[in-house]
This record gives C-alpha cells, sequence and structure tokens, in this order.
C-alpha cells in the first residue's frame, strides 16, 4: 500500500502575503525559494509533526484555524530577538523532556510556536 512519506508544507491564508514573506524574513531569517519557504532536511534537529486539537481546545487561538511550528536552535535567544524588535512575545515558556517551546504574534495575529528540540544524543 502507498504511503506517507513526510510532511510537504503548511498553507496559510493572508491578508498581505507579500509583507508577511517579509516580516518572516527579517524577523526569522526565513529564505524564501521558488515562492515560499524551504527547509532543508538535513537541518531538521527533530521530528516534524502533525497534531489534532479539538475545536474548542485553548493550545491556541480557537479563532484560528492551524499553528505554525518551527524549530529553532536557541530558543530563549529568538524569543529576545523578536522581543526587541518589538514583536508580541508570550512571556509563557513551556520545558520537556523532549524540547523547550514559546510563542509569539506574528502581523497578522497569527499565535507562532517555536520549538528548540532537545538534543537528540543527551
Amino acid at each position: 500500500m502507498a504511503q506517507v512519506t513526510g510532511i510537504g508544507g503548511a498553507f496559510l491564508r493572508a491578508k498581505d502575503p507579500k509583507a508577511l514573506y517579509e516580516w518572516y524574513e527579517k524577523h526569522l531569517g526565513l529564505t524564501r525559494r521558488d515562492g515560499c519557504f524551504g527547509f532543508d532536511p538535513a537541518q531538521q534537529r527533530a521530528r516534524a509533526v502533525v497534531a489534532f486539537f479539538r475545536t474548542d481546545a485553548d493550545y491556541f487561538p480557537v479563532a484560528q484555524p492551524a499553528m505554525l511550528n518551527f524549530h529553532v536552535d536557541d530558543l530563549d535567544a529568538m524569543l529576545d530577538a523578536l522581543t526587541a524588535a518589538g514583536v508580541e512575545v508570550d512571556p509563557k515558556r513551556d520545558r520537556y523532556d523532549f524540547g523547550d517551546f514559546g510563542w509569539f504574534t506574528d502581523p497578522e495575529g497569527n499565535r507562532v510556536e517555536l520549538w528548540q528540540p532537545k538534543e537528540k544524543n543527551k
């Protein structure tokens, strides 16, 4: 039987896609290739996940249909840089044995999650 072999992408609607691309490039250092952001599989530090939440779950805003989650190499430094740039950053941090999590809100009001995976060999 045929099977899925990985995540192909995340697709979100935006009021101003061009401005949102530019914001993510400036604040997260993402690089656009072929009109979208792409990630080299060799740079992935942890697995990509797909998780389904109940429509009334409060893990991210109920009015927001999806939430992006990006791997980062230094969660606190990234969130400090976003705060210094005037970005709305949630002061809460969750720390687990599989990684650390933090959140910010992008210019279109989307809550975005950052995940610093724990090193595999630790």
